[in-house]
């Protein structure tokens, strides 16, 4: 009986001992597999990850920096409107006291012409260089036509006038109206008579 404890005891053992290492044995081959696919997966996922996050980091600096010049634009151009805007602000007011300097132009002509008083030839050239210093200040010039070459962009021919020097064709001979410029744009073209 002794002997039969002894076997089933030894048995019993072996069959542990064989149950330990197929266990053990299994897996020991495959942790060390499968944690290497996992880290693998892991870190390919990771890589993904971060593939995306870059791309969207790029999305967004390029969608910054489209916004950025976007907005630079938009405020010179408003800059610019603005200039403009008060560079032509009281144009209409202005175009409408030309005719008074052209009339304080004529009334000098006919005070010089008729022997007037002298106070009054004084007088009307004082209102006419406080008139012409206002306009200038507000960024008026008259534009000087006499004796030029014949412009279109600053003269408008109201006549032409034949004459025998060569040199004096395609040039202002007589100016019947001044025009102006505001900030350096034509307001009023300047009427002038043409040699041909």
């Amino acid at each position: 009986m002794e002997e039969k404890e002894y076997t089933e005891n030894q048995e019993t053992q072996e069959a542990r001992e064989a149950q330990e290492t197929e266990q053990s044995s299994e897996p020991q081959a495959d942790e060390p597999k499968g944690r290497k696919a996992r880290k693998m997966a892991r870190a390919a996922e990771m890589e993904k990850r971060l593939e995306e996050a870059e791309e969207k980091a790029a999305a967004s600096r390029d969608q910054y920096v489209r916004l950025a010049a976007e907005f630079d634009n938009y405020r010179r151009r408003t800059a610019k409107e603005k200039l403009e805007l008060v560079g032509s602000a009281g144009k209409d007011i202005l175009l409408g006291i030309l005719p008074v300097v052209d009339d304080c132009e004529r009334a000098l002509q006919v005070l010089g012409q008729s022997g007037a008083d002298k106070a009054a030839i004084e007088g009307t050239e004082l209102i006419y260089n406080k008139l012409m210093s206002f306009l200038k200040s507000r960024g008026m010039e008259k534009i000087e036509a006499k004796g030029q070459e014949f412009n279109t962009d600053f003269h408008e021919a109201v006549a032409q006038f034949p004459v025998q020097d060569e040199s004096q064709k395609n040039k202002v001979f007589d100016v019947t109206q001044e025009g102006y410029t505001l900030n350096g744009s034509v307001v009023r073209f300047a009427k002038v008579v043409v040699g041909i």
